[in-house]
């Protein structure tokens, strides 16, 4: 099912950030762990989801990727700890396997 989504990873607590915008979140990440493009999460080892929002159009989403990436680091680890204050990798609840560390 394809369903805009923004979606932030982490390298670890408090590691490097990455923030993505997809209509397929589970394929985006499978493409992100697998390594399957030069890329700065692959560079880096930005692989756990921490956070992801849902939207209702593409145009939406895209904007908020925008809104974010202008965000300074502390508001966007304080938006990450807002739900998910432990930085688990939420991917694991929508199926995918957990990352090795």
């Amino acid at each position: 099912m394809k369903q805009p989504c923004v979606y932030i990873l982490a390298s670890q607590s408090y590691g490097t950030l990455y923030i993505g915008v997809t209509s397929n979140l589970i394929q985006r990440l499978y493409q992100h762990r697998a390594g399957a493009v030069e890329s700065f999460t692959r560079e880096y080892a930005v692989y756990r989801l921490v956070r992801f929002e849902m939207f209702d159009d593409m145009a939406t989403a895209i904007t908020r990727e925008k809104q974010l990436k202008n965000w300074r680091r502390q508001w966007k680890v304080n938006l990450i700890e807002s739900e998910n204050p432990q930085w688990v990798d939420l991917a694991v609840n929508l199926g995918l396997p957990p990352i090795r560390d």
